[in-house]
């Protein structure tokens, strides 16, 4: 198993050869590659902050000594928290590009998708504040491949009112080539629809308040082509039905043309249809309706708006949900600024390798099997099966 192990390990050592290691010569006891492994491999196992990877690393001592360098025996707490803390987070996280382009060929070839879709999103780590120093809670914005469930990168900023220029370099760090973008409505901008476009991607914004011409004119027009069921303008429907937890649920989708008098939709690149969203639920007797409107480069093709649409609440659904609930993400207390950031990227790479286990097993138990079981923790870390 141990020779099992070196081999998968020298495979993902690779990818850090080139990291800059941030720590003083004076204070390089423990290899930069070899803390950042066993950082990762801890995290799968559980360990949610520095004591619990230096727990865990304790733990295991015996089997790290046989499978990395360790000239100067297993680090202690202070030697994670300072790399974590030193390594600047692009740099951190750029070292992922290429194993994560490995995962996401393998998950395309698996379930032979070629236009994946790509949810933008944002989230806050509510505990992650600090008063005191005048630090805010980390937000972040992320990129989810949804039927992946790969995240892809992360770009931190201030608050939340950020994102709107957050989301721009994180459209630089991934390969969006191909691929259909989704962001809600913080990210509808026309810079940001022309960088889709220019990335040689296709986007499904959604439409509020932050775009109010447009988004008034979008609803009154197809209020209007609502009187006529949408007849003469070529729309398209398509209609699911879903029934679970208690709930009946009627998704109604239109797609249609942008109208070439459609004020202000020449500033939109790409711009070729407009989209309609339409929730019917029925709970306890009471139904209760939400529509919602966006804008699209997307040829007239429903289905793939319609999967478009849905797809995108696999970032909250999967991602956010579960980095709460099989992570705890929300109740941590990390509050240096850099140790948090590549913690939060700890969180969302290991939640990426442990949805690639075929295992049927819930994620809790995926990930706490990593802990209980080398070859298990393996599996994971490396994609295959022993």
């Amino acid at each position: 198993m141990a020779k099992k192990i070196r081999t998968g390990l020298d495979e993902v050592v690779v990818h850090f050869s080139e990291l800059e290691d941030p720590r003083s010569e004076i204070n390089r006891r423990h290899p930069l590659v070899s803390v950042v492994v066993i950082a990762i491999m801890a995290v799968l196992a559980g360990a949610s902050g520095p004591t619990g990877i230096a727990q865990w690393a304790r733990i295991k001592g015996d089997l790290l000594k046989t499978l990395l360098p360790l000239p100067n025996g297993v680090p202690r707490k202070d030697v994670f928290r300072r790399v974590l803390l030193a390594l600047q987070p692009d740099a951190f996280q750029a070292c992922f590009v290429n194993w994560l382009e490995s995962l996401r060929a393998a998950a395309a070839e698996q379930t032979g998708i070629g236009q994946p879709v790509l949810a933008i999103d944002g989230k806050t780590l509510r505990r992650s504040h600090d008063q005191g120093r005048g630090l805010g809670a980390l937000h972040s914005v992320s990129v989810w491949a949804s039927e992946f469930g790969l995240s892809l990168g992360q770009v931190a900023t201030a608050e939340k009112s950020n994102e709107i220029t957050a989301i721009p370099e994180l459209l630089r760090l991934v390969d969006i080539r191909g691929a259909i973008i989704t962001i809600d409505a913080m990210g509808t901008q026309t810079a940001i629809a022309a960088d889709i476009i220019d990335g040689k991607a296709d986007y499904v914004l959604a439409l509020k308040g932050n775009q109010e011409t447009l988004h008034d004119a979008v609803i009154e027009y197809v209020t209007q082509q609502m009187r006529n069921d949408f007849r003469n303008i070529g729309a398209r429907r398509h209609i699911t039905q879903e029934t679970g937890h208690g709930r009946e649920e009627t998704r109604h989708y239109v797609q249609m043309p942008v109208p070439k008098n459609l004020p202000g939709c020449d500033r939109w690149k790409g711009l070729l249809t407009i989209g309609v969203a339409m929730l019917s639920c029925l709970r306890d007797g009471k139904e209760t309706f939400e529509t919602r409107y966006y804008i699209s480069s997307l040829a007239m093709q429903v289905k793939r708006f319609a999967h478009a649409v849905r797809s995108h609440w696999g970032i909250e659904n999967t991602c956010h949900w579960s980095l709460d609930m099989t992570y705890r993400e929300d109740e941590s207390r990390i509050r240096e600024k850099h140790l948090r950031e590549n913690f939060a990227w700890l969180n969302r790479f290991t939640l990426s390798l442990i949805k690639q286990h075929p295992g049927k097993q819930s994620l809790i138990m995926k990930r706490r099997c990593c802990g209980w079981n080398d070859d298990f923790l393996v599996e994971t870390l490396i994609g295959s099966k022993s």
